[in-house]
């Protein structure tokens, strides 16, 4: 699918990854719409591209359908690119100090991240489904985020690692319940990259974390995630599959 000139929904595009992404599929011609909680930050980078923001906390089946309601609203057709960037980080033990239970850890964190992914790519996959298919018979994409911690889980990140393998694993049979549609379905598992929840480290522990990427020995940047995402927009037989995107790093225990 060429991106110029097609409406492209970006959610936690207010920063990071999702911003990133946003402004490189504005640049490629896309006609952008920034889904995030914090409305403000939307607002920022939507200015910049020219395009819209709308506030939705993705976890919120109605708010997610309100919300690309107004999408369609505002730009005139539903989007034939949606990119999931929202999400949360959140580190907790199991079983922590004083036999301390995370389980609110674990509810908040599979409701952003897994259900928030998964409201997502079913209001947009249903109204892509609505849409005339392109001269090959797409009628749109859909990436979604996991991450390296889907297999390489560190200590504190049950929650995470959880809802980021859900991701990836439900990643082909979404691709092969949406083919009839000519809707493709593919997941990008980063690595350690330079996002604001890296950038506020220590110095002396993102030294260390960088210490263990092969090549390059950097932290990713977030528009390297973003020509990911345009490569695999642009791409029509990438489909039903999670990429690495980390440098060759594999994660140690802690």
């Amino acid at each position: 699918m060429q991106i110029g000139g097609q409406i492209a929904v970006v959610t936690g595009g207010g920063s990071g990854l999702g911003a990133a992404t946003a402004r490189h599929l504005a640049a490629k011609g896309a006609r952008v719409a920034i889904l995030d909680f914090d409305l403000e930050r939307a607002k920022t980078v939507a200015h910049e591209l020219d395009g819209i923001a709308v506030q939705a906390d993705v976890s919120d089946e109605a708010g997610v359908n309100a919300a690309l309601e107004k999408v369609e609203t505002a730009l005139g057709a539903a989007p034939r690119i949606a990119i999931n960037c929202a999400g949360v980080g959140m580190a907790a033990r199991i079983v922590g100090r004083e036999g301390k239970l995370s389980f609110d850890v674990f509810e908040k964190t599979l409701r952003v991240n897994l259900f928030g992914t998964y409201n997502v790519m079913s209001h947009a996959a249903r109204r892509m489904a609505e849409l005339d298919p392109l001269e090959h018979g797409e009628r749109g994409v859909i990436v979604n985020t996991a991450s390296v911690a889907w297999q390489d889980g560190q200590l504190g990140q049950a929650a995470y690692a959880a809802s980021k393998g859900a991701i990836a694993s439900m990643c082909l049979p979404a691709a092969r319940e949406f083919a009839q549609f000519g809707i493709r379905v593919m997941s990008i598992a980063p690595g350690l990259f330079r996002t604001p929840m890296m950038e506020g480290l220590p110095e002396e522990v993102a030294t260390q974390i960088t210490a263990n990427i092969p090549f390059p020995s950097r932290l990713g940047e977030p528009e390297e995630f973003a020509l990911l995402a345009e490569q695999i927009v642009t791409n029509p037989f990438l489909n039903g599959t999670t990429i690495r995107l980390d440098g060759a790093v594999r994660l140690p225990p802690r």
